[in-house]
């Protein structure tokens, strides 16, 4: 079994990186395999609405969105970690967020992800952490994932590494977060092994507000 994990900061080795080191050390104790995943510091554009990933299964912008998505199919779960940017995740997360799970959904009708355990990471100097835990979850609840907890919500403070190292609970938080995503994982293993199904997928159906 395997977690991606992705980091969504400009630094690659940065705060948010430490966190997700936390979790991937957990998560490789119990014996599943590991990768992060950094989307670089390189612009990257937010979906344009243009359908195009209907048509031809990806995005049109063939950048880290689409290298991440060949990832994603054989991946068992993910763990999406970003810095806080005024009260949210950064804006190059939210850009490959936003463009990641839109064209899978339209594009392969949501096979990388369906039903994949994932959870959030957040790391900030202060403050802004809760709201962007509550930004990242949404991603994953709209595409029918399983959403993984710890024992405290998902962030890690400080301006630097080092100083990442120096809190304690919010390590502390990445280790049960790891190990909590492996059990599901395991859980899930032994489901498959017992015959027990997937629920099964009625066609979505889209409304609006409008009269």
């Amino acid at each position: 079994m395997k977690v991606l994990l992705v980091n969504g900061g400009p630094h690659k080795t940065g705060c948010t990186n430490r966190a997700l080191q936390e979790v991937a050390s957990a998560l490789n104790k119990e014996g599943i395999e590991t990768e992060i995943f950094w989307i670089g510091n390189k612009p990257v554009g937010g979906c344009i609405a243009c359908k195009k990933c209907v048509q031809t299964g990806s995005c049109v912008f063939d950048d880290v969105v689409n290298q991440f998505r060949k990832k994603a199919y054989e991946a068992d779960g993910f763990i999406f970690g970003t810095p806080v940017h005024y009260a949210a995740a950064s804006g190059n997360m939210t850009a490959f967020m936003d463009r990641l799970f839109y064209s899978e959904f339209c594009g392969n009708q949501n096979k990388a992800f369906y039903m994949k355990p994932a959870a959030a990471v957040i790391s900030a100097r202060r403050a802004g952490t809760t709201a962007t835990f509550d930004q990242m979850n949404k991603y994953f609840a709209i595409q029918e994932m399983p959403i993984v907890s710890s024992r405290y919500w998902n962030m890690v403070h400080g301006a630097v590494p080092e100083q990442v190292e120096e809190d304690k609970e919010g390590l502390y938080t990445m280790r049960v977060l790891g190990r909590n995503m492996a059990y599901l994982l395991k859980c899930q293993e032994a489901a498959r092994k017992a015959g027990v199904k997937q629920p099964e997928q009625e066609t979505p159906v889209f409304t609006n507000f409008v009269r």
